[in-house]
């Protein structure tokens, strides 16, 4: 056999089993208490088998070169599944196209595997572009449903504009993520929709929806932040009406826009909810992620709106295809309330931070709000300083 081919092979291999078998662990470098970070990402481009990637046969690939390169694998959607750790990874090609396939771990910090072959989704009478970033949410009614952004050309677009596209809410159910039913894309009365997510309880016996109405595909104009929405059918889900329930603010971390991360979290104190949040500054957009709290019996009703993000990138996390970015849309949350938060950094790799109900509750119970305004800031951390010298 071709010794090319088979050094190459052999190379490739034994890096590959190495980097799946590899053990993480929390990084000593961070503790502010509020999660662990962990040291390792637990999803990159390697992560994906060699035989995704390369041709195999000796006779077609003497130098057993890369065919089908993969570019990053980001924002996965999480569930767990009898005892293991699932998330469906946005994996990116070098072409640019987004595909999701389905990597599981024993313990939902290292020894991620991809299934055998990445996800098949089916398509609507109006084909997808490109898909991304699944939400998968465990509802009441019994199914697993995944939301995702069907991203397509704008048939509007000016002759010579390639740029133009139009993002909308794509929805499929499932039972055990390989398997999937398409249904019809959620249509809203906005122009665009990204980051939809489904509420995992049935509300007024009707489905509710997180949305993020933008008019347009980059920028929220007059739209943007946190929508809320209601409809009868979700074979054929249609929003009437919108109300937004975490709005953009000025000079603060979602003033150019935000949106819903994972489903929220159902604790004794409300709806935890985890979202990202972006702004503007000389690098470019700068997506952070933060979270709030609403009330149980009416989940679009905010009680708690603590200041601040919760998770930014810290280090290498800032450098990647678009720099500067943590964004989550997968968490969960086991029984014994201990919280795997699932989050991208800079659209290239996937980590997790791990913490739990009771902590992250007591973070955004006890976090202030924001007050946005520089001397109210001082006054506000004046508080604590003085109401800590009697312990000091």
């Amino acid at each position: 056999m071709n010794t090319t081919y088979q050094t190459r092979r052999e190379r490739i291999t034994q890096n590959y089993q190495a980097l799946i078998q590899t053990p993480n662990q929390v990084n000593p470098d961070w503790s502010n208490g509020w999660y662990e970070r962990w040291k390792h990402p637990v999803l990159t481009a390697a992560h994906v088998p060699p035989h995704w990637r390369y041709d195999y046969n000796p006779e077609t690939n003497p130098h057993f070169l890369e065919r089908l390169g993969i570019n990053a694998i980001c924002n996965p959607g999480a569930i767990e599944m009898d005892g293991k750790f699932l998330l469906v990874g946005r994996v990116e090609g070098f072409d640019r196209k987004s595909f999701f396939a389905v990597a599981e771990s024993p313990n939902g910090v290292d020894q991620f595997e991809f299934w055998d072959e990445p996800l098949v989704m089916p398509e609507t009478d109006e084909p997808d572009t490109n898909t991304y970033d699944m939400r998968l949410v465990r509802h009441e009614d019994g199914w697993i449903y995944g939301l995702f952004c069907t991203e397509r050309k704008d048939p509007d677009a000016q002759p010579g504009d390639l740029s133009s596209a139009v993002a909308q809410c794509g929805i499929a159910k499932t039972k055990d993520l390989k398997t999937w039913i398409r249904l019809p894309d959620l249509k809203t009365q906005s122009a665009q929709q990204r980051n939809v997510v489904l509420h995992p309880e049935f509300v007024d016996g009707q489905y509710a929806f997180y949305t993020r109405p933008q008019d347009g595909f980059i920028d929220a104009g007059n739209g943007g932040g946190i929508g809320w929405g209601l409809c009868k059918d979700i074979e054929n889900a249609v929003i009437d009406e919108e109300i937004i329930i975490n709005e953009r603010a000025y000079h603060t971390i979602k003033e150019t826009k935000n949106g819903q991360g994972p489903a929220p979290i159902k604790t004794e104190h409300g709806w935890l909810h985890i979202a990202h949040g972006v702004r503007g500054c000389a690098a470019g957009l700068r997506y952070v992620i933060y979270g709030f709290i609403t009330a149980l019996d009416e989940p679009w009703r905010m009680t708690h709106n603590p200041g601040g993000y919760l998770l930014a990138p810290e280090g290498e996390e800032r450098i990647g295809d678009v720099s500067n970015v943590a964004f989550t849309n997968g968490v969960i949350t086991r029984d014994n309330g201990d919280i795997y938060l699932y989050y991208a950094s800079s659209d290239t790799r996937c980590h997790v931070a791990t913490t739990t109900v009771e902590r992250l509750t007591d973070v955004l119970i006890n976090t202030p709000v924001d007050p946005l305004r520089s001397a109210a800031c001082v006054e506000q951390r004046l508080e604590l300083i003085r109401a800590n010298q009697a312990f000091l």
